[in-house]
């Protein structure tokens, strides 16, 4: 045998050995992730028996089947979705004579319709807080960092108090409510216009609104930047064509001597934690674009600056874009736990998920079967955000790289 003969009989034999310890070594890592996964297993079915075997000595049933109970009392405000004709889903308001399970999607639904505007409102307030950290402006820069520090390092339970007692339940009566271009403030809530469907079921009016949600579709989704503001621009076209034909309009509300008509009304308790929300979120997203910013290399600014962009047009154009590439998982973050804190609502007697679990606990006394809804919910709405925000930041970064 030769001395070439021998190495390669020698690689082969080292190439085997080495699949083998490979293969060997993704059994045991396997092995070690099955075994864990089944002891955890194990201790949370323990768990659930233990549970179950101590609410029946005290003759109490572990059930789920309370939900198509009658829920049997009123919630203040929000909409659930019903069965409808031909079992499709409805929307409805509320009443006592539906299920518990009813009351519970009214509950999710006034969690997440608090959540969307809260995380829209604070992430714009937040960017205008941030920049205005870094403003040259001595007046503004000192403003945004008294504001953000101050709403940073006091509690949020006790801004929401503040908010509701000090400032809105201290609105005009709605026989003096302010006006301000449609928008009407008052003791009783905030009301604001909104669109309302006029089309009935005309074909040209469901073409134009299919026609601006394929343009809409196209505007998010399409990869090539000269098509995307082809369909936004298509969008508004579409838009605009609905409300000259007919198809929506715009309802604005008319207020009386007790109460306000048309609109769209925000309850006093959900203006108050919306808004101890919005500014709360904010402070925090303030001080992570303030960060983002200052990370960034001065030759962007001096760049900015050699081709003679002004202070505002380098913000806009050059630092910002690059700041959300970096900033989406520290907002994810803050939009999630915005989510969450939506349940102080209770403070102020805002019907949100948690608040609306109580008054059932109360009612059916099934608490543990209601309080593993609310965690559930909780965690899918999460997840939701956190799926939301990863696809938008796989979407500003195509390679997996930060600027």
């Amino acid at each position: 045998m030769t001395i070439q003969d021998s190495r390669a009989v020698h690689s082969m034999v080292d190439h085997d050995a080495l699949k083998s310890r490979r293969l060997r070594n993704r059994i045991r890592h396997e092995a070690i992730q099955f075994g864990i996964i089944a002891v955890f297993v194990t201790l949370l079915g323990l768990l659930a028996y233990a549970v179950r075997s101590g609410l029946a000595e005290k003759g109490i049933r572990f059930s789920f089947s309370f939900l198509a109970n009658t829920a049997g009392f009123d919630i203040s405000e929000g909409w659930t979705l019903t069965s409808g004709e031909n079992t499709l889903p409805d929307f409805k308001l509320f009443s006592p004579d539906m299920t518990v399970a009813s009351a519970f999607a009214t509950g999710i639904f006034n969690t997440a319709k608090v959540a969307i505007l809260a995380i829209f409102l604070s992430t714009v307030l937040g960017t205008m807080l941030g920049v205005g950290r870094l403003s040259t402006n001595w007046v503004v820069r000192n403003l945004c960092f008294w504001l953000v520090e101050f709403v940073r390092n006091t509690p949020l339970l006790i801004q929401l108090v503040f908010w509701y007692f000090a400032v809105v339940l201290r609105f005009p009566p709605m026989a003096s409510a302010a006006h301000f271009y449609g928008l009407i403030v008052s003791q009783q809530g905030v009301y604001v216009p909104a669109l309302s469907w006029a089309g009935s079921d005309s074909t040209g009016s469901l073409a134009l609104v299919t026609l601006t949600l394929v343009s809409v579709l196209g505007a998010i989704f399409d990869p090539i930047k000269g098509m995307r503001r082809a369909c936004v621009a298509a969008a508004v076209v579409f838009l605009v064509f609905l409300f000259v034909t007919g198809g929506m309009a715009v309802n604005f509300p008319i207020a009386n001597k007790f109460r306000a008509s048309g609109g769209t009304s925000i309850s006093p308790e959900m203006a108050a934690l919306l808004v101890a929300i919005v500014v709360n979120s904010a402070s925090f997203i303030a001080e992570t674009v303030r960060g983002a910013i200052d990370a960034l290399p001065k030759s962007q600014w001096e760049a900015a600056a050699s081709l003679g962009l002004s202070r505002r047009y380098t913000i806009n154009d050059i630092v910002l874009p690059q700041v959300f590439r970096v900033v989406l998982p520290s907002f994810g973050n803050q939009y999630i736990s915005l989510t969450k804190n939506t349940a102080l609502g209770i403070a102020v007697g805002y019907p949100d998920l948690f608040n609306i679990y109580g008054t059932i606990a109360n009612q059916t006394g099934h608490s543990l079967e209601g309080i593993i809804i609310v965690m559930l919910s909780y965690l899918i709405l999460s997840w939701i955000i956190s799926t939301i925000v990863s696809w938008t930041s796989r979407r500003l970064n195509p390679m997996g790289v930060s600027p």
